[in-house]
């Protein structure tokens, strides 16, 4: 259910190891209860074990959350609808028991049982529970869950605050307004001289000024000049600035995982393709009317028997087209070892329907319709997918991630295509 650290784990296993690092007790002795019991009797076999003494009304509390845990939806929309409540819930606190800022054992159950769901939001649902990931960020980090879980990376606005200009002091305004005075003085007294000055005085004046203007004016011509050629210099490297960044968001976007329709198939048939050894022709159920037919190379590392009824992921959105006479309507998806000996499809986790979207946490899925083949986008986005040590599929390193957990495989380290 968790991505990175626990990808093995069930919901209850990973329930009774998260309560048991909150409490700091061997979660060995429940971890074996955990296929046997439902989650309420594990959680409070935990509680028991832990010798937390707590009011009544305290573990009345903890037992709705624990009802809560149980019954969280694995359906996308229904989860979506009780995390906008819980969104509401949180709006006001921190934590979901005892109006302080130290989490209890009812945060560390809610935030296991909804992590992997949320771990798996695009950024436009997660903008819609901002309480939800505000709570879900200070329990990771207020928490030591070790390996258990994958970081969830939360966006957090950055405030610049202004900075004041200090006060003038009255010194300097007692000297602002000598120098005003002064000022003015010193105009007064030159008028009157110049009130004195004879009419040749004048005349010389008036041809210096004359001069002086005729000056004035070739410099401010030149120096318009100079402001246009600058401002249509400015205009032009902020333009070819422009054309470089949408050339690079361009670029980001034809490498992105974004483009491409990653679902949730299920095998229903599959059989050798007539005429080629090295190929499979399979039958998926990805919740359309109709099964897709899609070719595979799969026939040297994968009998028919053992794909029918297993879980696939594949791009639906590459262009359909015949593969030896025999038409292909997608792509399944393979983990591989360094030397290609070793070859198996993507395995989603149980609970995963088919047809559902593969997400990835921080990238927003808008895939194009139909993949152009002249533009070799699958060629370009592929090297960046690649199974993690612990066999997690992702895309530069961030899980492929369905309602019920992430994609995985058993090959740590190997390529995907």
């Amino acid at each position: 259910m968790a991505a990175n650290g626990s990808t093995n784990l069930t919901k209850m296993q990973l329930i009774a190891s998260s309560l048991c690092k909150h409490f700091s007790i061997d979660p060995k002795a429940f971890l074996g209860d955990s296929t046997e019991n439902d989650i309420k009797t594990l959680c409070l076999n935990i509680l028991q074990s832990s010798g937390n003494d707590s009011s009544p009304r305290h573990k009345d509390e903890v037992m709705k959350w624990i009802d809560f845990a149980e019954s969280f939806p694995t359906d996308s929309k229904e989860c979506f609808d009780v995390l906008n409540k819980l969104n509401e819930d949180l709006a006001c606190i921190s934590v979901l028991l005892d109006n302080g800022l130290s989490p209890t054992e009812a945060d560390v159950i809610v935030f296991t049982a909804i992590h992997s769901f949320v771990m798996g939001l695009p950024n436009s649902n997660c903008e819609k529970l901002p309480h939800v990931m505000r709570w879900m960020d200070y329990i990771q980090n207020k928490e030591d869950f070790g390996e258990l879980f994958g970081k969830i990376l939360l966006k957090k606005p950055f405030f610049d605050p202004p900075i004041a200009k200090p006060p003038a002091k009255a010194g300097a305004e007692s000297n602002a307004k000598k120098t005003a005075e002064s000022t003015k003085s010193a105009n007064k007294s030159e008028a009157d001289s110049s009130g004195k000055t004879s009419d040749a005085a004048k005349m010389a004046t008036g041809e210096k000024g004359a001069t002086q203007e005729k000056k004035k004016s070739v410099e401010t011509e030149a120096a318009a000049k100079d402001k246009k050629k600058k401002a249509t210099g400015d205009k032009e490297a902020t333009q070819e600035k422009k054309k470089s960044e949408n050339e690079a968001v361009e670029k980001d976007k034809e490498l992105s995982v974004s483009l491409l329709n990653i679902q949730v198939g299920l095998i229903r048939k599959a059989w050798k393709h007539p005429s080629a050894d090295s190929l499979l022709v399979e039958e998926i159920d990805v919740g359309e009317a109709k099964l897709r037919q899609v070719v595979s190379g799969l026939a040297k590392y994968c009998n028919p028997d053992e794909l029918t009824n297993r879980r696939v992921t594949l791009i639906t959105n590459v262009k359909p087209g015949k593969l030896r006479d025999v038409m292909s309507e997608g792509l399944v998806l393979c983990a591989s070892n360094e030397d290609h000996t070793i070859v198996e499809p993507l395995l989603p986790p149980e609970g995963a329907k088919p047809g559902e979207r593969i997400s990835f946490s921080g990238i927003d899925v808008k895939p194009e319709d139909v993949l152009n083949p002249k533009k070799k986008q699958l060629d370009k986005i592929t090297p960046n997918l690649f199974t993690d040590d612990k066999g997690v599929a992702t895309f530069k390193g961030i899980p492929f991630m369905t309602s019920a957990g992430p994609c995985t495989s058993s090959i740590p380290r190997a390529t995907i295509k």
